[in-house]
C-alpha cells in the first residue's frame, strides 16, 4: 500500500525524462508513471515512503531546474487518488456528480486528495492534461451533500493559487452522462 506520492510537472519533455531518471536513482521509490501531456509538458508520479519521496523530489526538482512547472508531495494519499489517475476507480453507485477543472495537472491531483478526505465520496477519474490542452479535471460521485463538501474542499487550493478554472455539482445526473464519463 502506498503511503506517499510525489508529482512533478515539467514544461520540457527532454528535461522531464532526464529528471525522472534522476528521481528514481536518488531514492527507493516506485515510478507509477512518467509521460508527456498537452501542450508539450511532461509529468512524473512516484510513490513510496515519505523520506524517499522527499529525497527523490528534491533530486528531480534540482535536475528539472527552470523547467519545473509545479510539484507536490502528499504524505498520506488516499488510495482512491491513484486508482482514479490510472482510470481504474471502481464506482458502483452513482448519485450526485462533482467536477473540478484546473489549469494545472498538480492542482487536480491535490484537489482529488482533498476532496476524498473531506467527504464520503468516490472518485471517478482524475484526467491529467492529455488531449485537453494541458488542463486537468476531477470527477467524483456520492450523495449531494458529500459531493458539495468534496468539491468545495478540492476547489479551495485551486482558488488560492489561481489554478481553478471551474467547478460544478450536478444532482441526479442521467445515467447516460456517467456512461460517457467512464
Amino acid at each position: 500500500m502506498m503511503k506517499s506520492i510525489g508529482f512533478l510537472e515539467f514544461n520540457s519533455i527532454a528535461r522531464g525524462i532526464e529528471a525522472t531518471d534522476t528521481m528514481i536513482k536518488a531514492a527507493a521509490v516506485d515510478l507509477i508513471f512518467s509521460k508527456p501531456t498537452c501542450p508539450g509538458k511532461f509529468i512524473t508520479l512516484i510513490a513510496g515512503d515519505v523520506a524517499a519521496i522527499k529525497a527523490s523530489m528534491e533530486a528531480g526538482r534540482a535536475c528539472g531546474s527552470i523547467y519545473v512547472v509545479d510539484y507536490l508531495v502528499i504524505p498520506r494519499v488516499d488510495p482512491q487518488v491513484i486508482y482514479a489517475i490510472n482510470g481504474v476507480a471502481p464506482v458502483e453507485n452513482f448519485n450526485a456528480l462533482g467536477i473540478l477543472e484546473f489549469f494545472s495537472v498538480v492542482g487536480a491531483v491535490t484537489a482529488a486528495d482533498a476532496a476524498v478526505k473531506a467527504a464520503e465520496v468516490n472518485l471517478i477519474e482524475v484526467r491529467l492534461g492529455v488531449g485537453i490542452g494541458g488542463k486537468s479535471f476531477v470527477t467524483l460521485t456520492g450523495d449531494v451533500s458529500g459531493v458539495e463538501a468534496a468539491v468545495e474542499a478540492g476547489a479551495a487550493n485551486g482558488i488560492d493559487n489561481g489554478l481553478l478554472v471551474n467547478k460544478a455539482v450536478i444532482s441526479s445526473p442521467r445515467k447516460e452522462l456517467y456512461d460517457n464519463l467512464l
